[in-house]
């Protein structure tokens, strides 16, 4: 019976949705309200996990009972207040316990890019924080959310070639070793945020977009990269690995690339955004990992869910989000469940009006995906899913 079932399987294969996640960022004056927010996530996407900047309460309970994963993050500013164990068990108990299980807590971000930005009481904070912070969740008898911190690859001292990599002196040995002993021993990821936008020049345009190119070798690892994101990620994993810790897992917890910007930017468009994102989810669906991590999968988070509004000083900030308020996709990577522009229910109905003059972008690059692509994947999933059911149910009788 196991064979006939999977010859039936091999025949008629079922479409795959790939997870992604998604950064929910909020600095914006326009955006819909959070229900409806999760409600589009979860019923029009295939994003499946979400990280917000803060603990705002009414997200967190819009997300309850829905199967998006949600990673919260605690202030800069909090860090050194959560190295009291009396102070942690009080957040524990003010933001998480009391939408624990409904809300599907991931992860808990103890501050942003703490090490590039922080002021060094914040940088000392930051290791012990996340250790009181978990005691403290293991004490309320929560052990299913775990603890990291997202860094910019300003962490890094070098990074081309990736052999040559390593942590910048001091944060290597003082903030960064203590913080992947704490991820190891709780199973938890080490986070950073790979913008290869920040690392665009007309030259090496294609290796940033994850088109097709010639690639960089490396010489001392025999291995070539045709993608800046590949060459970043093993730039960390080599980072980790002279520290002793190589079998950390690396999440990605924030990247993207805006779809517009500044006038001298002129590579912050809709189609480059298009092409990284959608190469990005193509690379990250893939599962073939990275030149020397081959294989391995990477939790994603693409920055941003929406274009925001209030955030600055460059136009480029406010560029970064796959949809516009209206939930109008600001370009198609492929997804949305069904058409680009979802018939959706009466809560959701647009309240903003879309762009008068919005056009989906045009590319024809091999990221490019039509309009038309998810509702025909869908469509055929559903069919073989019928066919499967029912040849099952025929064998099940011979």
């Amino acid at each position: 019976m196991k064979l006939q079932i999977l010859l039936v399987l091999l025949i008629f294969p079922v479409a795959v949705v790939h997870p992604i996640g998604v950064n929910y960022g909020t600095v914006a004056d326009n955006l819909p309200s959070h229900t409806e927010v999760a409600h589009f996530l979860q019923t029009h996407t295939t994003i499946t996990q979400v990280k917000i900047f803060d603990v705002n309460p009414d997200i967190i309970s819009a997300f309850a009972n829905t199967s998006i994963q949600l990673t919260v993050t605690v202030p800069n500013g909090d860090i050194p207040y959560l190295t009291n164990p009396r102070n942690a068990i009080r957040w524990v108990n003010t933001h998480i316990k009391p939408h624990h299980p409904h809300t599907r807590f991931h992860y808990i971000c103890v501050g942003t890019e703490v090490l590039h930005w922080g002021p060094q009481n914040l940088v000392d904070n930051l290791v012990p924080a996340m250790k009181v912070l978990h005691a403290a969740l293991v004490k309320s008898g929560i052990t299913d959310v775990k603890v990291s911190s997202p860094h910019s690859l300003g962490i890094l001292l070098e990074s081309n070639p990736p052999s040559n990599a390593s942590f910048r002196p001091g944060w290597d040995v003082g903030n960064l070793a203590p913080m992947l002993q704490f991820l190891r021993k709780t199973k938890a990821g080490f986070m950073v945020n790979p913008y290869t936008y920040f690392g665009y020049s007309p030259k090496y345009a294609d290796f940033c977009l994850f088109k097709p190119n010639a690639g960089l070798f490396d010489k001392a690892t025999g291995k070539r990269y045709t993608n800046q994101f590949d060459q970043l990620l093993d730039a960390v994993h080599v980072s980790m690995k002279k520290l002793g810790y190589p079998d950390v897992e690396i999440i990605v917890a924030e990247t993207g690339w805006p779809s517009g910007g500044d006038p001298q930017n002129t590579h912050a468009n809709p189609v480059n955004a298009a092409a990284y994102n959608g190469g990005l989810l193509k690379k990250v669906a893939s599962g073939v990992g990275t030149p020397l991590m081959p294989g391995r999968k990477f939790e994603t988070y693409i920055f941003s869910l929406f274009n925001e509004n209030l955030k600055g000083p460059s136009l480029d900030e406010k560029n970064f989000g796959l949809f516009r308020p209206d939930f109008t996709p600001v370009y198609d990577i492929g997804i949305l469940r069904g058409p680009q522009a979802p018939s959706l229910p009466p809560m959701l109905a647009p309240t903003y009006a879309p762009e008068p003059s919005f056009r989906p972008p045009t590319t024809t690059g091999r990221h490019a995906s039509s309009p038309s692509s998810a509702s025909s994947i869908d469509a055929f999933a559903l069919k073989s899913t019928a066919i499967i059911i029912f040849v099952m149910i025929l064998f099940s009788y011979i």
